[in-house]
């Protein structure tokens, strides 16, 4: 194969990822008004082959945002709505024990539980205690689960959506920072805008009943994956993506505001983050190339979650979204 077969063959690749891209925009629109930006980083999260936590305040269509997501994929969806009293075993699955019929012997056997989907949407997450928000630790990190001393894969593509209301704090459990750095993206839902707003009441108080139809498989999902990461990125593209990553952690030559308001920086897997990130949201713009644009793009979700602020910090006013914000301002892209 010439160089330029190659090239043609990384076009194509693009332009479907692109129309693919456009198509579930179309279907998804059928049902959620407006969200375009939440929308573009949720597919930014699936064809990158990572996970997104969703925060919002009651009544934004969180759910129903990943259940209409699902049901245009051809994919198995499971939601599992995180209590308190929700158990390991009631996310994995546990060993029972069965008698064969014919034979009359017992038999551990191991019935599989809802974390064997392809989508699954974690309602709620915030809500049970850490021992089973752990419980999806290794599902999202290494694709399986080991249960009764024996490891069981899981079948790809598996992408974990995770909801979490930020207005309550009675009786919630807020997710350790280990499990917070498993989720790829934090994408913070607000409220609509009026005419949006608007729109949303006539097309919910309606009869209209949406007519939704699928539009990529898991092969396609699983090819799409594959072509995000040969997306060629220059070097000086991921050194701006690590400076930022490593700006942002409390040190002798990070920004004063850094050492002011920062406790902990973000890690390795944030530039890791930031760099598939930017390739999945440059070919879904039908380009196949990466620039210092695209990582700025995506640093908002991608770092939200990650720089944890200090005392000083929360005296101040100063969320993540100022330091983030600052950041941007503060490391060059030369």
């Amino acid at each position: 194969m010439n160089e330029t077969e190659v090239r043609d063959e990384d076009l194509e690749a693009a332009e479907f990822l692109k129309n693919s891209r456009e198509r579930l925009l179309a279907e998804i629109s059928k049902v959620i008004i407006g969200q375009q930006d939440i929308i573009d980083q949720l597919l930014v999260a699936l064809f990158s082959r990572g996970h997104c936590l969703l925060v919002g305040v009651p009544g934004l269509a969180k759910t129903l945002l990943v259940s209409t997501l699902a049901r245009i994929l051809d994919l198995d969806f499971n939601r599992i709505q995180f209590t308190p009293d929700l158990m390991p075993s009631d996310i994995l699955g546990t060993d029972i024990i069965q008698e064969d019929i014919e034979t009359g012997r017992r038999s551990f056997v191991f019935l599989r539980g809802p974390i064997f989907s392809n989508v699954v949407l974690a309602d709620e997450i915030n809500r049970t205690p850490p021992k089973t928000q752990a419980a999806l630790l290794q599902s999202m990190q290494e694709y399986r689960i080991s249960v009764g001393g024996t490891t069981y894969e899981l079948a790809l593509p598996f992408f974990v959506l995770a909801t979490q209301n930020p207005i309550e704090q009675e009786g919630t459990y807020p997710l350790p920072e280990a499990q917070l750095d498993r989720f790829m993206l934090n994408v913070y839902l607000d409220y609509p805008g009026r005419e949006e707003e608007k729109q949303i009441v006539l097309s919910t108080t309606s009869a209209y009943e949406p007519d939704l139809e699928q539009v990529l498989t898991g092969e396609d999902i699983l090819r799409l994956q594959r072509i995000v990461r040969k997306v060629p990125i220059a070097e000086h593209v991921v050194d701006y993506a690590v400076s930022l990553v490593r700006a942002s952690r409390p040190a002798e030559e990070a920004p004063s505001f850094i050492n002011d308001w920062v406790s902990w920086g973000a890690g390795p897997r944030a530039s890791q983050y930031l760099v598939l990130a930017a390739k999945s949201r440059a070919i879904m713009q039908g380009r196949y190339h990466v620039t210092k644009e695209d990582i700025r793009a995506v640093s908002l979700p991608v770092l939200r979650h990650r720089i944890l602020t200090n005392f000083n910090a929360e005296a101040d006013g100063i969320t993540s979204l100022d330091i983030i914000d600052r950041l941007l301002g503060a490391v060059p892209e030369d």
